[in-house]
């Protein structure tokens, strides 16, 4: 059996627990950084606050000990909110083992440093005469609670290092949840991260009463300019028609379920950012990270993207998003296939 450690255990990392726990073929280890839930998952063997009502399978232990978490472990799922994932490698570096598959599972960059979550983990292992750790990233449309409930669910992993991504494939794929490789870390990192500041402007549209006609045309400028970015940075354009690139994009602002599609909505109910931060009572929603970091990225690569810009303004600066959506219809006239 695989030894398995799952580092976070909100919503995403508990529906990873599940889904590795319920094969029976790992040993899972899930740390949780409030003491109240992992103590709840101990006592109920349910997640109450960020994934009430599906069962973790007793091959699951909680535990709020990062090195009783690592200790063995051969596979490390790194599902912390992506402005915590540098601390957090910081502090689990001790006791980690150079053998260590290491996958990222967070969707975001982080806003200091504009790095992609791969990049900061090395960063982090690397520093100080470290080694150079085996690093993939996993991404794709995927919402927690239907990958928990069983629902047919296909992501993908990219790693450059192919027996990492055959491994990942291998241990994490059942009959409902599967796994496809990519070596464009690069465009998949980017594309998970990038779709939830579409998906906040999607849900603007959803929250100012406009139809399916805006929303379709967001999404799809949504992507051109995600695309754009994600070239400039070296990643490939066909990432971007994939699971991890359109795949999560129309999952994330169209579904129920996405936080980000929710605060956006929320935005264009006229209701301010940290009133519905307080709402969300500890669940993240990386899009609004994320946009801060995709100007800065985009600025630096000279890369146009004016949804991103939009939408960092009204997060960021209180513009309206009804004077936000006048200036992206207003803008002069470009060629669709333009680059």
């Amino acid at each position: 059996m695989s030894q398995i450690a799952i580092i976070g255990a909100g919503a995403w990392g508990t529906g990873l627990a599940i889904v590795l726990g319920r094969r029976g073929a790992h040993r899972v280890r899930l740390w949780a950084h409030e003491p109240k839930v992992c103590e709840g998952i101990a006592r109920e063997r349910v997640n109450q606050k960020f994934l009430p009502g599906h069962r973790i399978p007793d091959t699951v232990t909680p535990t709020h000990s990062l090195a009783e978490a690592l200790g063995g472990a051969e596979i490390l799922v790194s599902v912390m909110p992506s402005q915590h994932c540098r601390g957090i490698f910081q502090q689990m570096r001790p006791h980690l083992r150079q053998e260590t598959i290491i996958v990222s599972a967070t969707k975001g960059l982080e806003e200091r440093s504009l790095e992609r979550m791969t990049q900061v983990i090395m960063d982090v292992l690397e520093a100080d005469g470290g080694w150079r750790p085996r690093v993939g990233a996993l991404s794709g449309p995927s919402f927690a609670l239907e990958v928990a409930r069983g629902d047919p669910t296909a992501v993908t992993v990219a790693s450059p290092d192919t027996e990492l991504g055959q491994r990942v494939q291998r241990e994490f794929s059942d009959p409902n949840f599967r796994i496809y490789t990519n070596d464009d870390v690069i465009g998949v990192e980017l594309g998970g991260a990038l779709k939830n500041i579409v998906a906040i402007a999607a849900g603007i549209c959803d929250g100012l009463g406009l139809g399916h006609n805006s929303i379709a045309a967001l999404i799809t400028r949504g992507l051109a300019e995600m695309t754009r970015l994600v070239v400039a940075c070296g990643g490939r354009a066909e990432t971007m028609a994939g699971l991890a690139g359109l795949g999560d994009l129309v999952l994330t602002s169209t579904g129920g379920l996405s936080r980000n599609r929710g605060v956006g909505v929320e935005l264009g109910r006229e209701r301010k950012l940290p009133e519905i931060i307080a709402d969300m009572h500890g669940m993240v929603a990386e899009g609004i990270f994320t946009t801060t970091a995709a100007v800065g990225l985009a600025h630096s690569r000279q890369v146009e993207m004016p949804i991103t810009e939009q939408i960092h303004a009204i997060l960021h600066h209180g513009k309206p998003p009804r004077d936000a959506i006048h200036e992206l219809m207003t803008r002069s006239g470009k060629s669709e296939i333009a680059v």
